[in-house]
């Protein structure tokens, strides 16, 4: 062997244990912030080998007093979630979580985890397993919550060798089993849904629970959410080695899942329980049993009157959600954003005789009251399949905005005469909608909620908070009972012949009215081109205006007959549309710009900002706020531009904070949601040290957000 291939083997030993010798990867980088530190942990007593199961779990050491929450939250929150990217072959399970404690906040109660938490996950490893080491990544998101609630997520990644045994981490991943629900063989509970104190309670027998436990105060943890009302306790008591426990239903109940898991604690230990639900959700005879409370016999009889009084709570929140959404809808129509329909509507109540303003009315209520039902239904679908979205959530999509833009272009067009509705229509077409003049009543609704949807007035804020905590037909009948308050004083003039003799008279100025209409349409597209700039930028805007020019010509030129003017009436909107297109979208990771904190005192709102600031003992102000929301732009260019308003913050050390909800903002939604709002404007004053902030008013005045300056802030 020469001198030189001795070297090259020498090298390639010392390399070789160099690698063996050499620690294997058994964590991620942490991703930390001030509430909680995550960290990506991997385990494999066995070595990471074919056949064999490897542990990975997401660490969280959460702050002093900061949680996460369990599968099933409880009252609010969200549990942590995990998306994995395995190498091919490789299969994860479920997260086995570790038993939850209660976390009382106010009149609620949550599940979750505080301290140190590890969340394990067993993944199959194939045979054979891929070639090389296996590159495994992992985002994970998750909800840390004290005073405040802050969405986090992280991104981790670590790249394990095959062969090696992981035990590095062997003492976290054995506490957290230890941790977990036992699984006690044979134990099952029995359940019916029955009367228990006025109320609907689910029953259970549970035998079979081990010795020491007899006698002992027993938690109950609901797997499911939307079920049981997790803050009223459960009644129980022992019968030999049987637990009877009686845990009242959620009066909202949103949810009747065929198979039911439970949890149940005594103290430390914890302990798996599969439920079997007799009889389904039919409520049956109370078993011939009766239940201690959790404290003294005092507690025990005051408990049925604590849960009546929380019955009738929940079912006067319903009726309370109704009648704002009513008096919110009768605003509506006085909010900025409605105006140009709303001149529409005046026109065609003059115009029309009272027989036709009736059908009329009865027309644009049901086009109203149906679009406002079906906005809310699509948002209530969305929402159910995890899009995190509120009221107003069609205008956060540029394509929508640019369709707005086009629509009331049409409508200036026609009232300026370039073209007739009838005439533009097929003979049919025109002919059947000239014997039914009640649809342009509908569309008239129909477009009134269009417009008026991203708006919020006083009192609706509260109302449809409430309605999307509702069960769906709640919800629906709240937006409904919206829909009815706006449509109300049409159908007050049209079937009060005492309001209907206040109209003007029609004659020849109504020509003029006509034209003059066509401006605050004109303005509107004004907006809606200014709010698909701020979507999509400069680009985006001047790509709508050429769309819009297009159209106009198009409409122009049909109208001239013949067709030459028709075909160039085609290419032109045609052309006009493939260059604009591509323009008309939301960039890939496109965020509004944020207001430039040395030219307006504000700066850009974001959940880890304001727990800062509030930790420095600084109160904080958030304008929850959007470009299409016609209100906050008003409150922003008067009260809250006002310079006694500005020097009273600045004065109290106010940080201003703006929470942009132009563009989807999971984060904006999941604070407004915590908030009981779902769109905007909304206006929180945060004080620290309080559990909770004030909301002020959706119209603000200086004089008075003044004063809740002073109200909240004084000392």
């Amino acid at each position: 062997m020469t001198f030189h291939a001795f070297t090259r083997w020498a090298l390639a030993l010392v390399l070789l244990g160099a690698s063996a010798l050499a620690p294997a990867q058994e964590q991620s980088a942490p991703v930390k912030s001030l509430q909680a530190a995550a960290r990506l942990l991997a385990h494999a007593p066995e070595g990471v080998a074919p056949g064999k199961t490897l542990w990975l779990g997401l660490e969280i050491e959460h702050a002093p007093h900061w949680h996460t929450y369990w599968k099933n939250p409880g009252d609010s929150g969200l549990p942590t979630t995990l998306n994995w990217t395995l190498p091919g072959g490789l299969t994860a399970g479920d997260i086995q979580w570790p038993a939850p404690h209660k976390l009382p906040l106010g009149p609620m109660v949550n599940y979750g985890f505080e301290g140190k938490l590890l969340l394990p996950v067993a993944v199959s490893l194939p045979d054979p397993l891929p070639a090389g080491p296996l590159k495994i990544d992992l985002q994970a998101q998750w909800l840390v919550c004290k005073d405040v609630c802050i969405p986090e997520e992280g991104q981790f990644s670590i790249t394990l060798p095959t062969g090696k045994p992981l035990t590095a981490h062997a003492a976290a991943f054995a506490q957290s089993r230890a941790a977990q629900p036992a699984t006690v063989p044979g134990l099952s509970a029995k359940a019916q849904v029955a009367e228990q104190d006025g109320r609907q309670a689910l029953v259970m027998q549970v035998p079979g629970l081990p010795a020491d436990w007899r006698g002992q105060r027993v938690s109950y943890f609901a797997g499911e959410a939307g079920v049981i009302e997790h803050a009223a306790p459960a009644g129980q008591r022992w019968e030999g080695e049987t637990l009877w426990l009686s845990v009242p239903l959620s009066p909202v109940r949103s949810e009747s899942p065929a198979a039911l898991s439970a949890v149940l604690r005594q103290g430390e230990r914890a302990v798996a329980l599969p439920v079997a639900l007799a009889q389904g959700w039919t409520p049956g005879p109370a078993p011939a049993v009766t239940f201690d409370t959790p404290a003294t016999a005092a507690a025990a009889k005051a408990q049925p009157e604590a849960d009546g009084a929380s019955a009738a709570a929940a079912g006067a929140g319903f009726g309370l959600a109704l009648g704002l959404a009513f008096v919110g809808g009768l605003l509506l129509n006085l909010m900025p954003c409605v105006f140009p329909v709303l001149s529409l509507k005046a026109f065609s109540l003059v115009q029309d005789d009272a027989p036709h303003r009736r059908g009329g009315a009865i027309a644009y209520t049901l086009g109203v009251v149906i679009s406002f039902g079906a906005m809310a239904g699509l948002l209530l679908a969305l929402r159910a399949g995890g899009e995190q979205i509120g009221w107003g959530f069609q205008l956060q999509t540029p394509w929508v905005v640019a369709a707005m833009a086009a629509l009331f272009t049409l409508i200036a067009l026609n009232l300026f005469g370039v073209f007739e509705v009838a005439l533009a229509l097929p003979g049919h077409v025109a002919g059947w909608r000239a014997e039914r003049p009640w649809l342009d009543q509908a569309a008239t609704g129909v477009l009134s909620v269009a417009i008026a949807s991203p708006c919020t007035a006083p009192f609706m804020g509260a109302a449809l908070g409430a309605a999307l905590a509702l069960p769906a037909w709640q919800a629906l009948s709240v937006f409904a009972s919206l829909g009815l308050g706006m449509a109300a004083p049409y159908a007050l003039i049209a079937f009060v012949p005492a309001l209907a003799r206040l109209l003007p008279r029609p004659g020849a100025w109504m020509a003029r009215v006509r034209t003059l209409l066509a401006f605050p349409m004109l303005a509107t597209v004004l907006w809606l081109v200014w709010v698909l700039g701020q979507q999509t930028g400069i680009d985006g805007a001047v790509a709508l205006l050429v769309l819009l020019l297009g159209m106009a010509y198009a409409v122009w030129a049909w109208t001239q007959g013949g067709w030459g003017w028709r075909v160039s009436a085609a290419v032109v909107l045609g052309a006009a549309g493939v260059w604009a297109a591509p323009s008309l979208h939301q960039p890939e990771g496109a965020t509004v710009s944020a207001p430039s904190p040395q030219a307006s005192g504000w700066q850009a709102w974001s959940p880890e900002a304001q727990a800062q600031t509030l930790a420095a003992g600084q109160p904080v102000f958030v304008d929850f706020t959007a470009a299409w929301c016609i209100s906050c732009q008003y409150n922003k260019r008067n009260a809250l531009a006002d310079a006694a308003v500005l020097a009273d913050f600045a004065q109290r050390g106010v940080v201003l904070m703006r929470a942009d909800w132009t563009l989807r903002d999971a984060t904006i939604t999941a604070e407004l949601r915590r908030l009981g709002r779902s769109g905007v404007p909304v206006y929180a004053l945060y004080k620290p040290g309080a559990t909770e902030p004030v909301l002020l008013p959706e119209i603000l005045s200086a004089d008075g957000v003044r004063s809740s300056l002073a109200a909240t802030l004084n000392p």
